[in-house]
């Protein structure tokens, strides 16, 4: 159903409920909370007292369980896309967190204000995470096949109901929702990845092109702390991006995968730039990595599994390990090739990606669009920045057939040719690079030069090595909060309003704090000696090696047990994520 909705509808709040009017225009329903009981029910826009404050919102994100008890959040701005066959498509770009209780006097412990006012700052760097969607009457969670294999019933489905839970990040907040089938209807199921949505013109024929990246709520987190694959066959970082093409009626899709090498590793952060990845010797890994496969398959049909990491160095064990897997499946719906990017592309020989995509262009063709039951699965360390490159190639040798066939692009023509729309296209990709790799790794992508120019370029070689350094004092020194945040907002860490000693509080050996310290004041005053020369040279000499000796030797002390050091995870313990 098409329905033209409202910019933004009401909140009223009084001492005692919350009240949130329906999204359909001329809807007499509203959704009442009860702040003290919780309990959620509908009633009708003349119930409302005159007396309660009202406020515009978008839409409910959900309610979530702190210390202080329950919390409301609710979308408060939004930005409008585009249109996808007619329905508004939001970006939500605002929200506000909403308390049940009316004050926090009954915290009468200061740890628990400290431990509600950490809990609060963490779902607000989640919900400050850039790259959060929305729609009221389309269901952006689905590609476009999965979307036309449906039942009729399953289109009368409320959007809660149908959409796909891998994409669905407000699914833990909406548990209580998801519940009562008379109120989905104000629960918003929220994607969180990247949608870019353009009308271009080619040969005077207008027609809509669009990128989609739904990024997967499970096994979600940040860079080091979540790699490989967890127990059910979830990837780390698992992204979908469809590309959709639109022209006089007729649609056509081109699905990609980007997911962590799907077996058990994990590389930890311990202040070296490049931490060793380790491969678990404890595990069956082939039982988690058939699980992956058996869900790509049911899900996309096909795979085409393309592998990027280096062939040499920490990374070739995995290169090695996926390969091996793969045959010892002996699944004749799974094929493997492993490029090695780096070493393709060393002293700025991009071209030589060309060499990929001939031996991937038969597959690809085999392959098709739409509604032939196929994808491909590529992945190279963070399945970020090599993966974009890859990712943006094949979906373009893809909208050339695509274009061609639906009668916009003439015989011979190559899209590289128009300029107007390939300045479109690169834009989005690298747009979409930056977010799916600020989502994961905290800064924008590397690489993305050559995605909006098509070139590799000494400035882009000179933001790469500035985003290289923010990534690793990120990743060493933040990443614990960030992984925090997203296992707070997704559910896998509930708050225990008993709970006598709290995770945020678990105190560090005194020689993690002193050794820094020591550190610095031993630098520090090998540089006053430095500077401030003793009576004889040979006094000088004898200071200057003594405090150089002694912070060196504190640095490879902390270097030596550099896990110990980094800001790691406190609420989901380690077992959980390796």
């Amino acid at each position: 159903k098409i329905s033209t909705e409202p910019e933004q509808v009401d909140r009223h709040i009084t001492p005692e409920k919350f009240y949130v009017e329906a999204c359909d225009d001329g809807a007499d329903d509203v959704l009442a909370i009860d702040r003290v009981s919780t309990e959620v029910t509908l009633t009708v826009k003349k119930d409302v007292p005159p007396s309660a404050v009202t406020r515009p919102i978008c839409g409910i994100l959900g309610t979530i369980r702190l210390v202080a008890g329950n919390y409301l959040i609710v979308i408060t701005k939004k930005k409008k896309v585009g249109e996808c066959f007619s329905h508004a498509i939001w970006k939500a770009t605002d929200f506000d967190i909403l308390s049940y209780k009316k004050t926090m006097l009954h915290l009468t412990d200061i740890q628990q204000l400290q431990d509600n006012k950490a809990f609060l700052a963490m779902l607000s760097h989640v919900l400050n995470v850039d790259g959060f969607y929305f729609s009221t009457t389309y269901d952006i969670t689905h590609t476009l096949q999965r979307l036309a294999n449906t039942s009729p019933e399953f289109q009368e489905m409320s959007l809660l109901e149908r959409a796909d839970p891998r994409f669905v990040w407000n699914g833990h907040l909406l548990r209580e929702f998801a519940a009562q089938p008379e109120i989905h209807r104000f629960a918003l199921p929220v994607m969180h990845g990247f949608i870019a949505m353009h009308s271009c013109s080619i040969n005077g024929k207008y027609f809509d092109w669009m990128l989609i990246s739904r990024r997967s709520c499970f096994r979600a987190g940040v860079r080091y702390y979540v790699r490989g694959i967890d127990s059910e066959g979830h990837a780390a970082n698992f992204v979908e991006t469809e590309q959709i093409a639109h022209y006089n009626g007729s649609k056509a899709s081109f699905v990609q995968t980007r997911g962590s090498i799907p077996f058990f590793w994990s590389q930890r952060p311990n202040l070296k730039y490049k931490p060793k990845p380790q491969i678990s010797k404890v595990v069956n890994h082939m039982d988690g990595f058939q699980r992956h496969f058996d869900s790509q398959i049911i899900s996309y049909g096909k795979q085409m599994i393309v592998n990027l990491v280096n062939q040499k160095g920490s990374e070739k064990p995995l290169e090695q390990t996926f390969a091996k897997m793969v045959n010892s499946m002996g699944n004749g719906m799974v094929r493997y090739i492993a490029f090695d990017f780096h070493k393709e592309c060393s002293q700025m020989r991009w071209d030589r990606l060309q060499l990929l995509m001939d031996q991937l262009a038969e597959q690809q063709d085999e392959f098709s669009y739409f509604l032939v039951d196929s994808e491909f699965r590529s992945n190279c360390m963070d399945c970020l920045d090599r993966t974009n490159v890859i990712q943006s190639l094949l979906a373009r040798r893809s909208l050339q057939a695509q274009l061609q066939r639906l009668g916009v692009l003439h015989v011979g023509q190559r899209i590289e040719e128009q300029a107007e729309f390939e300045k479109i296209y690169k834009n989005a990709w690298a747009d979409n690079a930056n977010a799916c790799a600020k989502q994961y790794a905290g800064t924008g992508a590397l690489k993305t030069d050559y995605t909006r120019t098509g070139k590799r370029t000494q400035w882009g070689l000179i933001m790469d090595g500035w985003n290289s350094l923010i990534r690793y004092y990120k990743n060493n020194f933040s990443d614990g909060f960030r992984q925090d945040a997203i296992d707070l907002f997704l559910g896998n860490y509930s708050v225990d309003e008993v709970e006598s000693v709290s995770p945020l509080h678990i105190q560090k050996d005194w020689k993690f704090l002193a050794l820094p310290i020591i550190m610095v004041v031993a630098f520090s005053m090998c540089i006053i000696c430095l500077l401030m020369a003793g009576d004889t040279r040979t006094e000088t000499l004898a200071y200057v090696l003594f405090w150089g000796s002694a912070s060196f030797g504190t640095l490879a002390i902390i270097f030596y047990n550099g896990k110990d050091f980094v800001d790691a995870p406190k609420l989901v313990q380690k077992e959980k994520m390796d």
